[in-house]
């Protein structure tokens, strides 16, 4: 970081302090407290957050306010001498919500007496003026649902990972307010967090506020859980296996391991220095073996050749174990720590350090009988944060953040490029004849390093108790080093790449002699190997590496004023956001790599991007039982960095349609979006919220074609893709005396003109005709539904929940002799099967004395084993099913297995039935 970011970064602090920000971590109490005989204000009286040092007095027009309020359920208490002691229970707090209250006290008859009520649903819906859903950390206990993600994943608007029918990697992630973005690719984030570390999730589907930013189609913050003011633990022991019918699916799931998959989770919580400092950690360790198998029929270095038609003439090489070996495995490690400390009433610190460290294998079905020969996908990153909260005042508070997140991804065999037991590449030998890889190593060698310096400083103000004030700045510093490359041979080209060494004895030229060889001796053992192979990482300027470095760095300001005035809420706001690749690009498109036999290219600094977006949103509550909503917004984000930085030295592959390229002259995506909403209470407890959304989306990432001077065809990213969405939301949700409801249903139409930047590309690479009109996306979903029933006693408790998805499209494919086969047809085209599936999660609990309890956990997914299609083939629309071409039939040649095993591949289905039992410890 240069001198002139550092001042630039002081400048932006400085000016923080004096007067702007925004908290995004709490809440606000407010409300009014009247006279039960003649409605008159109380004025005095004392409004006291049970348990906490938080309160307010009332003031001349009967209202108050609390701001500053940790997510969480509160007991209110208010009291007036003369007076019945009012006392409200089960009132919720979010993050960035008003949880309202309106008492009403009446004189005492009998000294000390308390009036109890509990918290109605509109006191925490009057002030929503978008969709948005809140998540308490007892909600997510009791889903049936493994990870935040799935969490996520069931809320209305979300399908299959797309909010409101965006691209995937239009979200926002968030940790206690500062983002966690995975901003190099853009899809999902840096930081994953347990749900036993969770206080609050917020998931915001629709319009959002001014305060929120770098994303187009959702927001999603974590609020993390803060130390207790006594000692709170538990630890618990998971183990899990698939139990299923659909064996002739999943190979290798016959037998019941019930250690197949293994999780432990602890969690303490307590104080260090009673009253001022208190500490939050959990840890969870996963080793999961997961549900797809390969079979170790092959180990890397056998050779196999099956390309003649004669049985006879075949080599065959098959060294490997038979044994089954999980093909989509993990190792996961997630850790979070958090200190807090009270200085004093109104001045709090917290530092927080979470851990990810995971590796994992994706199932690679062309591999299915030679899993050694594909590479293992790292993960590790580490967040540190340091938040300083002040109460200036009742009205005012501030907020200092800072962290740093340092994440590392990795994809390879071995982390090192010159590992020995990296292999020739002549044993990766085509499996058209086959079907699959009897040998050789995918040799991606991938990594990456980045950092995001984060510097944000918050500041509300409650004006009155019809304003608040709120406003931001945010500063980040990326700093990316990627590294992607495949390793090469380097006697590639040479003579004495393809020698041949037969049984580590007998050299030969071609692989033709050596295969000659051992067909007229019998005798021998027939062991082909290359005899010269060095391996070794090639320079950037190659079709094979793309290795840079980048520093961009971005800004964000907004001002938001929520007015809230009896039943009308408003929130307004604007948000400036500024990027700056801090690259360069060349000035002539036509000529990137500056070729001296050409027009001469200069290379010219990137302009820096520049947008300023509007957000509006009101609430109208209609009566005592309903709110009517409206919002509208314009939403930015800029494309994620391997969009700008990608291939940076400029190189050019000679060959048509072989290089994609960067361009830090892209500016920001733009969504412009309207909803409408109602929220109403039907009966107690019995919530409806239903909204109406429309989505205009411009400037998408995509590729363009430039046609260099030597006639050299290669692809440039750039913003001109287009999208609308369109949908319905319903939310139901009933929770009353244990029993709790909750249901979801998304009604979504997505068109475009591009599933993903590259497709138009990648069909004129493949001379197909253009998409020339709006077509479905492939996320274009119709009909999303889950459904949720639990019912809960202070022993136990169950919760089943549903879930149907009507099928997303995919693009049909006529087979060569149907009629159809010269059309162009367009892409998704048609829709897959339907899918439905039921979870269980489930508990017992025993207290074995005043402060031990022994919990007993039963979860099972997928209960009713449905064999759920995830992905089909082209010719058929079905999974595992193809209709097959009699002249692939015949000229397939192997000794192993069958002509239709390589279209049965298992990751085209869901999960079958997985059952999970816990026991646990609680303190």
């Amino acid at each position: 970081m240069n001198i002139q970011k550092i001042n630039k970064l002081l400048f932006f602090a400085m000016l923080l302090m004096i007067q702007f920000s925004l908290a995004q971590t709490t809440g606000k109490i407010a409300g009014t407290v009247f006279d039960a005989t003649n409605d008159e204000p109380m004025v005095g009286a004392n409004v006291l957050v049970d348990g906490t040092s938080m309160g307010a007095s009332v003031s001349l027009d009967g209202s108050f306010f609390i701001i500053n309020v940790p997510p969480g359920t509160y007991t209110i208490i208010i009291e007036m001498i003369g007076y019945n002691t009012y006392k409200l229970e089960n009132l919720r707090v979010s993050v960035n919500r008003t949880a309202f209250v309106e008492a009403v006290l009446s004189p005492a008859v009998i000294e000390g007496e308390t009036i109890v009520v509990q918290a109605e649903k509109i006191a925490t819906k009057k002030d929503q003026t978008s969709s948005m859903r809140t998540v308490s950390s007892e909600q997510m206990e009791a889903l049936p649902v493994e990870s935040v993600g799935g969490v996520i994943a069931m809320q209305a608007g979300v399908v299959n990972g797309h909010f409101r029918g965006g691209r995937s990697n239009e979200v926002s992630y968030m940790v206690d307010g500062l983002q966690v973005d995975e901003s190099f690719s853009g899809e999902g984030k840096t930081v994953d967090l347990e749900k036993e570390s969770i206080e609050d999730l917020e998931v915001i589907t629709g319009t959002f506020n001014a305060e929120y930013g770098r994303a187009m189609s959702g927001v999603v913050n974590a609020v993390t859980k803060t130390g207790a003011d006594k000692y709170e633990g538990s630890v618990t022991v998971y183990s899990g296996t698939y139990l299923t019918s659909n064996t002739d699916k999943f190979i290798g799931l016959g037998d019941v391991d019930v250690l197949r998959n293994k999780d432990y989770t602890a969690s303490l919580s307590g104080p260090i220095l009673q009253g001022k400092l208190n500490f939050f950690t959990n840890v969870r360790y996963q080793d999961r073996k997961n549900h797809l198998n390969a079979i170790k029929r092959f180990n890397v270095t056998d050779f196999n050749d099956y390309s003649q038609a004669v049985p006879f003439l075949w080599h065959r090489e098959h060294s490997g174990s038979g044994d089954y070996e999980a093909m989509n495995n993990s190792l996961n490690l997630s850790f979070l720590g958090k200190l807090t400390y009270k200085l004093s009433d109104g001045i709090k610190t917290s530092f927080l350090y979470t851990r990810n460290d995971d590796e994992w294998n994706d199932y690679n079905h062309a591999f299915k009988y030679n899993p050694d020969g594909v590479p293992t996908a790292y993960r590790e990153t580490n967040m540190y944060s340091l938040q300083w909260s002040h109460m200036l005042s009742t009205a005012a508070f501030y907020e200092v953040n800072l962290s740093m997140v340092d994440n590392f991804g990795g994809y390879y065999l071995y982390e090192d490029p010159t590992d020995s037991r990296y292999i020739h590449d002549g044993y990766l030998r085509s499996t058209e004849d086959v079907g699959f890889y009897t040998g050789g190593q995918i040799k991606t060698h991938n990594k990456r390093y980045s950092k995001d310096y984060n510097a944000k400083v918050d500041f509300t103000w409650q004006v009155n108790k019809n304003h608040s004030i709120k406003s931001g700045l945010l500063y980040i510093q990326h700093e990316i080093d990627n590294q992607e490359a495949s390793i090469r041979n380097s006697f590639f080209g040479s003579e004495e790449e393809g020698q041949i060494i037969v049984d580590n004895e007998f050299v030969f030229n071609t692989l033709e002699e050596a295969e000659a060889f051992v067909l007229f001796n019998p005798g021998i053992p027939g062991k082909i190997d290359y005899l010269n192979f060095n391996p070794f990482l090639p320079a950037n300027e190659s079709v094979y590496a793309d290795i840079y470095t980048a520093d961009p760095y971005e800004f964000a300001a907004y001002l938001q004023d929520k007015m809230e005035v009896e039943e009308l809420v408003i929130n307004f706001g604007l948000r400036l956001d500024y990027f700056n690749p801090n690259t360069v690009y060349p000035s002539d498109r036509r000529n990137p790599d500056n070729n001296p036999q050409l027009s001469p290219t200069e290379y010219i600094k990137a302009d820096e991007k520049v947008q300023v977006s509007p957000r509006l949103g009101l609430a109208y509550q209609l009566g005592d039982k309903a709110v009517l909503r409206f919002s509208y917004g314009h939403f930015f984000q800029m494309p994620p960095m391997y969009a700008l930085f990608q291939n940076n030295s400029f190189f050019l592959s000679p060959n048509d349609y072989e290089t994609t390229m960067g361009n830090a002259q892209l500016k920001a995506q733009k969504t412009i979006q309207y909803e409408i909403g109602l929220w109403q209470e039907l009966f107690t407890g019995f919530g409806l919220e239903v909204a109406l959304y429309y989505r205009d989306i411009y400037d998408l990432l995509s590729t363009k074609v430039i046609t260099t001077y030597n006639q050299v065809e290669y692809g440039l990213y750039t913003n001109k893709d287009y999208g609308n969405t369109k949908g319905l939301e319903v939310k139901l949700d009933y929770n009353y005396q244990g029993i709790a409801a909750y249901l979801n249903y998304t009604l979504m139409f997505t068109r475009g003109n591009a599933d993903n930047p590259t497709q138009n590309f990648s069909r004129a690479g493949n001379n197909i005709d253009p998409v020339n009109r709006l077509i479905v996306m492939s996320w274009d979903q119709r009909h999303t539904l889950n459904a949720t029933l639990g019912y809960y006693k202070p022993a136990w408790g169950a919760t089943l929940t549903g879930y149907y998805d009507s099928g997303a499209p995919y693009t049909w494919s006529p087979i060569a002799l149907n009629p159809l086969v010269d059309i162009n047809l367009p892409p998704n085209n048609d829709y897959r099967p339907s899918r439905f599936s039921v979870d269980l999660n489930s508990f017992y609990k025993w207290q074995l004395n005043d402060g031990v309890t022994l919990q007993l956990n039963l979860s099972v997914f997928n209960l009713l084993d449905e064999l759920n299609e995830v992905a089909v083939y082209g010719s058929t629309g079905r999974a595992n099913t193809i209709i097959p071409d009699e002249a692939d039939r015949e000229a397939h040649r192997q000794d192993f297995n069958d002509y239709f095993d390589q279209f049965r591949n298992p990751s085209q289905y869901s999960a079958p039935r997985y059952v999970k039992l816990g026991l646990g410890v609680i303190f």
